[in-house]
């Protein structure tokens, strides 16, 4: 049998291709760790009969907790509805004891930008931020990869780009796409989990399926779950060299991890 029809490697295979309901070669992370915003939390928006709009944390909903029941790995969901890169690093994972080391985690899931780029309208920056104290995106995001990688320095890292809807703000989310690709070439063992490029457009279709108000349904947040999984999955089977050494994560060894 030849290796690449075992792993289901096809010629020009992209990235979203195979979807899968049972989480793949995401399977092989003993533990993940997920730092987001709203879209990672569960949220739910839907407005009362006195026309409130209210908001939820709906964490047994999230997509987090969805990969978890596909996997059965442990899913750490260090998110929260409103979350930005800089306030989890100056307040909230402090808080909460997300920086506690018992909570390392093989494999942190990045997925913030939409509040802090969005609804906060912070400077994007650009990889000239990392390791300043310029007070722009690229500049905590770096902060926040650093800090993990200190408590985990073998784990994996995938950081995730906002998808395109379709509107005015598709320019942006290009813009913060283009950064993340950036960083995985300083830091090491980073990947990208472009959903802009590949995953479905947000638009009203999109959205009459998956939305509650502003956020996502239950079936959205289980939809983002194999979308997330299975890209991880397609990046592991077609980088099978890079994850040799996930069984011995929190464990010195010789890898190509010494780096930042």
């Amino acid at each position: 049998m030849n290796i690449n029809d075992l792993i289901k490697i096809k010629d020009n295979e992209l990235p979203l291709d195979n979807l899968l309901e049972n989480g793949g070669y995401t399977n092989t992370f003993n533990t993940i760790a997920v730092i987001g915003d709203s879209l990672s939390s569960g949220e739910f928006e839907y407005v009362d009969k006195n026309n409130n709009t209210l908001f939820f944390d709906k964490y047994e909903f999230s997509w987090p907790s969805y990969i978890s029941k596909m996997t059965g790995n442990k899913v750490y969901n260090f998110s929260r509805g409103g979350m930005s890169a800089k306030e989890f690093m100056l307040t909230y994972a402090a808080n909460n004891n997300y920086f506690d080391p018992k909570l390392k985690a093989s494999a942190y899931i990045i997925a913030l930008g939409v509040n802090d780029l969005i609804c906060l309208k912070m400077a994007l920056g650009d990889t000239s931020d990392v390791n300043s104290l310029n007070d722009t995106f690229a500049r905590w995001y770096s902060d926040l990869i650093q800090k993990y990688k200190e408590i985990s320095p073998n784990a994996k890292f995938f950081f995730v780009t906002m998808p395109k809807e379709n509107n005015h703000f598709d320019d942006l989310k290009e813009q913060h796409s283009n950064l993340l690709h950036e960083l995985t070439k300083i830091y090491s063992n980073s990947y990208v989990i472009d959903l802009y490029k590949y995953g479905p457009t947000y638009d009203q279709e999109f959205k009459n399926k998956f939305y509650l108000e502003g956020h996502m349904n239950p079936a959205g947040y289980y939809l983002t779950a194999i979308l997330i999984s299975s890209y991880i999955d397609y990046i592991i089977r077609h980088k099978a060299e890079d994850f040799m050494y996930v069984g011995l994560s929190g464990y010195e060894h010789k890898s190509e991890s010494d780096n930042l």
